[in-house]
């Protein structure tokens, strides 16, 4: 069961009279040393905690349980939890068979250990859903220290995107305002059954909080960070004054006073500038 080959996972499936399941966005990894270099890229020692997300036949959940002291495991694929049951009954693994988004994920560790107090996610993460499940880690935890995922190629690039690139977007910051994003290696489609239709990729993500005491209104924030992306190819000012409703002199004034070009386009902007323009906005509009 826990061979990561095509031909023992064919098996598997085979065997359990089952198929695989697009509505998941199931594709099992089956190259062992991309799930090596998954386990290096995670850093995890035998005191870590782990919640994988999506173990799918266990491949990944096989090192992760050899490597830490404990795993939580996510599973919405209500087939497959009885063969990971029966393929891992170590008294550190820890199955819930539950979509991830409709649980609380630090009353579920507490419930295992309430001594717990970091944790390392690690998951190859399903491409349709790929950006809640991240959103969620980041924003609803208090114990996710690190997640390890892997994800569609061209998202991964997106999250871990610098100014003055065409793949810097509104995701990008997003996710870097709440942690140290590092692209770790690309994943080709053909480590996968079935191969999906694009590249993968693995990221990290080191969670902080050194911008969060910095911003005034974390709503205003974000929607600040989605109008200025709105159209990409518009300015900053188009933007500004399209989706936020402000009077396009005020914000030519603003921009000036803050030494910010307003022809320029969002992409060319730091997170620690977009946080200045925000709270200036905020405040001038209370």
């Amino acid at each position: 069961m826990k061979s990561s080959n095509p031909k023992g996972i064919t098996q598997v499936l085979k065997e359990n009279n089952l198929r695989i399941k697009k509505k998941f966005g199931q594709n099992f990894l089956i190259d062992d040393n991309v799930l090596d270099k998954i386990i290096d890229a995670a850093q995890i020692t035998k005191e870590d905690f782990v919640v994988e997300i999506g173990p799918g036949l266990g491949s990944l959940t096989e090192r992760l349980l050899q490597q830490s002291k404990s795993v939580l495991a996510y599973e919405i694929d209500t087939d497959l939890t009885p063969i990971l049951t029966k393929a891992f009954p170590e008294k550190h693994f820890h199955l819930i068979e539950a979509d991830i988004l409709k649980r609380d994920i630090d009353e579920d560790i507490e419930a295992i250990d309430p001594h717990v107090e970091s944790v390392t996610v690690v998951a190859n993460l399903p491409y349709y859903i790929t950006t809640p499940i991240l959103m969620k880690c980041l924003e609803s935890s208090k114990k996710i220290k690190r997640i390890v995922v892997m994800m569609q190629y061209e998202v991964a690039k997106r999250i871990t995107a610098s100014t003055h690139t065409k793949d810097y977007n509104a995701l990008s910051i997003a996710v870097q305002y709440r942690a140290k994003t590092t692209f770790a290696f690309k994943v080709p489609k053909s480590v996968f059954i079935p191969a999906p239709n694009v590249d993968s990729a693995v990221i990290t993500l080191d969670y902080h909080t050194k911008y969060h005491d910095q911003v005034i209104s974390e709503p205003y924030f974000f929607k600040f960070i989605k109008a200025a992306f709105a159209q990409r190819r518009k300015t900053l000012l188009n933007n500004l004054f399209a989706y936020l409703a402000i009077d396009k002199e005020e914000v030519i004034k603003v921009l000036n006073t803050l030494d910010v070009d307003p022809q320029c386009r969002a992409e060319t902007v730091t997170l620690e500038r977009f946080i200045n323009m925000a709270n200036t906005f905020y405040k001038r509009n209370i």
